[in-house]
């Protein structure tokens, strides 16, 4: 279990999904310290589009890779929200009082996010009702370069530490490339999907394998409400994300469907 000399300070956890020795998580720990004491747990390698998988069937090994004053780095060989349950579990002292996962090297905005390890890790920890927020810049670069991201990644840490967050609520923020970035815009998730395709190849001994690719299509490219809008015009999209993924809208409509009553109805009918 971690130790530090300045229990005062805010806990802070950290993951990611691009691997313990990814850019954008050295830079979202950096920032982590300034705020209070920081505990990073990432995989041991990259482990991208894991949403909300654990491992079950074999077993987790944690490794200490460093240890500063205010900051020590853990790896594990488990997804991003072995991550965080290891560290609630296992490494931390107490519950902390923020996570935060990334800064993911690639956009996670609209329909990616039911895939994005990243918002896996920051979705986990509201689950254990720990204000949780995932970062991501559109930049799948190893050498990205997030100086122009920092700015708006500290007002956002401000802001939560200040304010928290609505219960079950985590914030899902993706960051333009670039130096020109006008602001934040907090707005809705905008309706898209992958247009997928597999990429069909051959090994040494003749067996068929598929690498799987595809291109994004935004399915409301005229609506000026979205994170989608957001980032195509320079502006940090934040989109508040809820655990609770009834569609309440249709409660009523499928109770009067599969009433006793409708159901007798409309097999008579039959």
């Amino acid at each position: 279990m971690v130790e530090f000399e300045e229990n005062h300070r805010p806990l802070i956890l950290v993951t990611n999904d691009d691997g313990f020795d990814a850019k954008g998580l050295d830079v979202l720990g950096q920032i982590a310290g300034e705020y209070g004491n920081v505990v990073v747990v990432a995989p041991d390698e990259a482990r991208s589009g894991m949403s909300n998988a654990i491992t079950v069937k074999h077993p987790l090994f944690i490794k200490k890779i460093s240890q500063q004053k205010n900051k020590i780095i853990f790896k594990t060989n488990g997804t991003p929200v072995d991550c965080v349950k290891l560290a609630l579990n296992v490494l931390l002292p107490r519950k902390p009082d923020l996570i935060l996962s990334g800064i993911n090297h690639g956009s996670n905005s609209s329909s990616s996010v039911h895939y994005s390890g990243t918002l896996g890790g920051a979705r986990e920890g509201v689950l254990n009702k720990i204000a949780s927020v995932g970062f991501s810049l559109l930049d799948y670069s190893p050498e990205a370069d997030f100086s122009a991201a920092q700015q708006f990644v500290r007002q956002i840490i401000d802001k939560v530490l200040q304010f928290g967050l609505p219960e079950e609520t985590f914030l899902n923020v993706n960051i333009p490339k670039g130096n020109q970035l006008k602001g934040v815009k907090v707005c809705r998730q905008a309706k898209g999907k992958w247009g997928e395709e597999f990429v069909e190849r051959e090994d040494p001994r003749k067996q068929k394998y598929y690498w799987l690719t595809g291109t994004f299509q935004n399915l409301e490219p005229n609506a000026t409400d979205t994170d989608e809008y957001a980032l195509a015009n320079g502006f940090v999209s934040v989109v508040p994300c809820r655990l609770d993924i009834t569609d309440h809208s249709a409660v009523d409509i499928l109770k009067q469907q599969y009433s006793t009553n409708s159901y007798i109805k409309s097999k008579s009918k039959s």
